[in-house]
């Protein structure tokens, strides 16, 4: 759905600078409600999950902004959720044990975002540059009359949609295509060429929800809200399932805009980002990952009568 991440560049000298200095890289992975949110990257104002999580390790930690130098693998767009959204930071100093920042990071978030794993990351390990891939799913209820419980996380089509037809047109989608058809022209600096990778599209019944489930090497600004809208209009039955091929063959997001508008990000979700095992190595004589600390209640030393 977007390209890259991370927060604003350092100066050059003091990028300079940075590179020579000893320290040491840690992962995240997070999760959130991006319901209240201008997306993952980094502005003061609207409040963006990057700049929530910045003040949570910078309160943590003692260090500052530019010392910790947070990246994302993903930047997330307005509304757009996630449950496997992966960042890295890096500090002068090592840790014996994850546990307390992990359980201090949590108490300083608000409680629609969490750190769900902090792990030790090789010097090489780069959240947006070493990912080789990333999972998103959409969802859709189909039902007359919308869940609550669903509100935030699902679109709400009222038209009864047919999975058959959106599941023959998502085959066009798998493979190396050009997808400038289906990419919304970029307010920032988010440039990245138009050719990509999909390697899975499917559509999943679950009851009245309709899970849109794509996996891809990168993706381009909007491009899954675009192709899900684009299956949104087959699943009506209002055009073919043989349309996908022809605009994108286009390479013309006019021709695309003749049929959709990109659709709602509330009910996109960054599931999971992927990465070779290589990456994932931890250094020697590093802490053990944290995966969060369970509470336990002391063993009662007076005899029950």
């Amino acid at each position: 759905e977007t390209v890259g991440g991370g927060g604003s560049e350092l100066p050059s000298a003091a990028a300079a600078k940075a590179t020579v200095l000893p320290g040491f890289k840690w992962r995240l992975v997070l999760a959130y409600d991006g319901t209240h949110y201008k997306g993952w990257q980094y502005q003061a104002y609207p409040p963006t999950v990057q700049c929530i999580v910045e003040k949570a390790l910078i309160r943590a930690t003692k260090l500052q902004r530019q010392d910790l130098r947070l990246v994302g693998a993903s930047r997330t767009d307005t509304g757009v959720h996630a449950l496997g959204q992966v960042a890295h930071f890096v500090t002068p100093f090592n840790y014996d044990a994850l546990d307390t920042i992990h359980s201090a990071l949590n108490g300083l978030l608000p409680p629609d975002i969490r750190v769900r794993e902090i792990s030790p990351a090789l010097p090489e390990f780069h959240a947006r540059f070493s990912a080789k891939g990333k999972l998103y799913h959409y969802k859709i209820y189909n039902d007359a009359v919308m869940d609550p419980l669903h509100r935030h996380f699902a679109f709400h089509s009222t038209y009864k949609l047919n999975p058959a037809p959106m599941r023959e047109a998502a085959k066009h989608f798998v493979g190396k295509h050009d997808f400038s058809a289906f990419v919304n022209a970029s307010r920032n600096d988010r440039v990245s060429g138009p050719v990509k990778t999909i390697s899975r599209f499917d559509v999943v019944e679950m009851g009245a929800l309709l899970q849109i489930e794509v996996e891809g090497s990168s993706f381009l600004y909007r491009q899954v809200r675009n192709m899900v809208a684009l299956l949104l209009q087959i699943g009506k039955e209002a055009i073919p399932p043989d349309i996908v091929p022809e605009i994108m063959a286009t390479r013309d997001r006019k021709e695309l805009a003749k049929y959709v508008l990109p659709a709602p990000p509330h009910g996109l979700c960054l599931v999971s980002v992927k990465y070779n095992e290589e990456h994932l190595r931890l250094p020697s004589d590093s802490p053990k990952i944290s995966f969060g600390r369970h509470h336990t209640i002391s063993k009662c030393k007076l005899p029950f009568y």
